[in-house]
């Protein structure tokens, strides 16, 4: 385990986040024994490499393969086969091991704090600022008790971010992956972000990091030393603004315990129960562009995602994941639709809905863009 120990002293909010480490094929790993060194592959039968469906998720040894969620069986299959032709091992998962496996976790982050929120089945935020008393190092202490918790009880490795803002807090869980903690104090954040890649900051996307690289701008503290008029002039005001606010530490801290019930919402019911998890999937991302053009023309950002799945028989399941801040950005929330939509799906079933939902909605003062992180 890594820990990154640094002092300082602050009236700001503490805040950590909690990402369980490679949490379905975790689970799957200690269901079935699996040795944690074998490249294991979660998804639609690859059918030897002929497969048609997508990969849910994969341990930590067949990313080193290249294998990512949301990757079409057969390219997995290409790329780390399994046997006899090479070492993978592919299933299906079990969806029900996973919802257990997260409220066992979601039950000791719950009872340390009294503000709270799930962001997703294997995140949460937890505001700590009035149990520690504002102590930095007694968060810290606080938080190596929640990790070994997580791992004496559940035999599950979690990272952790420390930091007084969620987006500082989600990269400081991004810092020491797998089983680390890292802390990010107010004092800190100058030199946390110096020298630090555009696409590391939660979800920067690669176009506009590319747009930024050709003014010469390949690093956050480059672009905050620019100033918030000059940079305005090459990424737009909103944009501008919200990186100011980032590299300085003041974007939000709030952490919501109640998830909003406003919403905005697409379904579509195929003619035919669809087996070919592809085509569902390029519907879902259909539903997601009419939503987020729904939102545009409404002027309203989202901060929750959720994706609808019904199957032949009519049983329904949703799935969602809260994102740091209000976005309205099509691009975000495309590859948060796909992530859950690939790490949720029944591989084995055939799907007669699909549907997305924006939700958390609020009308923000300056709306943001481009900000989510791209893998789990």
């Amino acid at each position: 385990m890594n820990v990154v120990v640094k002092e300082a002293t602050t009236t700001s909010r503490i805040l950590i986040h909690c990402d369980l480490d490679a949490f379905f094929a975790a689970v799957e790993v200690l269901h079935h024994g699996f040795d944690d060194e074998t490249p294991l592959i979660i998804g639609s039968d690859p059918k030897q490499g002929r497969g048609r469906g997508i990969v849910s998720t994969c341990n930590y040894a067949a990313r080193v393969f290249g294998v990512r969620s949301a990757m079409p069986i057969s390219e997995a299959w290409r790329r780390c086969p399994g046997h006899p032709y090479g070492p993978a091992r592919f299933i299906s998962g079990t969806r029900g091991l996973y919802s257990r496996a997260s409220r066992k976790v979601m039950a000791i982050l719950r009872d340390t704090c009294s503000i709270f929120e799930q962001a997703s089945i294997d995140e949460a935020y937890l505001d700590v600022t009035d149990e520690v008393e504002g102590d930095w190092d007694r968060a810290l202490a606080l938080t190596r008790d929640l990790q070994r918790s997580i791992q004496e009880q559940l035999a599950l490795s979690a990272s952790f971010g420390i930091g007084p803002t969620r987006i500082l807090a989600k990269m400081g869980s991004e810092e020491r992956k797998p089983g680390g903690i890292f802390r990010i104090m107010p004092d800190e954040i100058q030199d946390f972000f110096r020298g630090r890649s555009m696409r590391e900051v939660p979800g920067i996307g690669p176009k506009r990091a590319t747009q930024l690289a050709e003014w010469g701008l390949t690093t956050v503290d480059e672009a905050s030393e620019l100033g918030e008029l000059a940079l305005a002039r090459i990424s737009g005001e909103r944009f501008a603004s919200w990186l100011q606010r980032v590299a300085e530490g003041e974007s939000s801290s709030e952490i919501s315990p109640i998830r909003s019930r406003k919403s905005i919402g697409k379904e579509h019911t195929f003619e035919t129960d669809q087996s070919d998890h592809e085509s569902v999937l390029h519907q879902l991302e259909v539903l997601v562009n009419l939503v987020m053009n729904r939102a545009q023309d409404l002027g309203v950002s989202g901060r929750l995602g959720e994706v609808k799945i019904r199957y032949t028989g009519f049983e329904t399941h949703t799935s969602g994941r809260s994102i740091p801040v209000a976005m309205d950005d099509e691009g975000v929330f495309l590859r948060l639709a796909r992530q859950l939509f690939a790490t949720n799906v029944d591989a084995s079933a055939s799907v007669r809905l699909v549907g997305f939902r924006l939700g958390q909605l609020e009308i923000p003062d300056t709306k943001q863009t481009m900000l989510f992180d791209e893998e789990e």
